[in-house]
């Protein structure tokens, strides 16, 4: 099983710590990692055939360019669609139940897929971060951001813009536009928090007062739906129940058959090590006898 989509990982700084390339590489999951020219070869010692170069670079701009660029690529090439994801991300996990439970990515970036060709006006779809998968959430959101893993319709007039918030303008830029998002909860990525990690936007958008001009630029493109306040320790914007201004349905696709039998994508739950938890004992037997 392969992913229908191409995906593509935009990386600065980060030749030796780029996660997402990592587990991608452990789950032979194909990728282009995308990078600007002066760091080729620092990347090509670490991840070697995987590594597609930039036509620029140090354009002062964060990841937009670099954005831009895989999404053009990706129309260029003829698909539909196109993955593209943040380097900062350790790995895919299935919320099975309320558990969180490592697993492999292949089927992740396949079941997404077909849930969103299964509607004509998803426009961004997307994994939501282990973080905020907890307990029984429901399978997925609809119209919300969708961050750091996304898989984005390629004929959109929509462009990745500005230099912060680049994810949360786009998605504002669709929702308005009356597309729709959906934020998958089935699977999520754990993602290392912003700033936790050298390289990357961290050195050149981020420090000083990087934060709250961060947030003031999104409120300044947004003013009717976002507003600033301190989160976290520290400045952030502020959208949440404004989300809910976007009310448009999905519209599933007229020759759409969708089997109603459980598809689990190839995965099977294994227990790689004694299971000391009651409630993943359970969990797991529970599992085994309905398969």
């Amino acid at each position: 099983m392969k992913p229908k989509y191409p995906i593509y990982v935009i990386s600065k700084g980060r030749y030796d710590t780029c996660h997402t390339a990592k587990f991608l590489i452990k789950d032979k999951v194909d990728f282009k990692l995308v990078v600007e020219p002066q760091e080729e070869e620092q990347y090509r010692k670490n991840f070697g055939k995987h590594v597609t170069v930039l036509p620029f670079s140090n354009l002062g701009q964060g990841s937009i360019p670099a954005r831009n660029w895989c999404w053009e690529d990706a129309k260029k090439n003829g698909h539909f669609r196109h993955w593209i994801l943040d380097d900062n991300i350790r790995c895919i996990k299935r919320n099975y139940k309320g558990k969180r439970i490592n697993t492999k990515s292949q089927p992740a970036f396949i079941s997404v897929e077909e849930f969103t060709d299964r509607y004509e006006n998803i426009a961004i779809a997307g994994l939501n971060y282990t973080m905020f998968v907890v307990g029984n959430n429901p399978p997925f959101y609809h119209n919300v951001h969708v961050y750091s893993f996304l898989l984005i319709r390629n004929d959109l007039p929509h462009r990745w813009r500005g230099r912060y918030n680049e994810d949360t303008d786009l998605c504002l830029q669709v929702l308005s536009d009356k597309w729709c998002t959906v934020l998958i909860n089935v699977f999520c990525c754990e993602k290392l928090r912003t700033m936790t990690m050298k390289g990357g936007n961290s050195d050149e958008l981020y420090k000083g007062d990087g934060r709250l001009k961060m947030a003031n630029s999104l409120k300044r493109v947004w003013p009717h739906v976002v507003s600033v306040n301190r989160r976290f320790q520290r400045p952030q914007h502020i959208i949440a129940y404004n989300w809910r201004k976007f009310d448009t349905p999905l519209i599933k696709k007229p020759n759409i058959v969708i089997n109603e039998k459980f598809n689990e994508f190839g995965l099977k739950l294994k227990a790689n090590n004694e299971i000391k938890s009651q409630r993943l004992q359970k969990l797991y037997k529970e599992y085994n006898k309905r398969t």
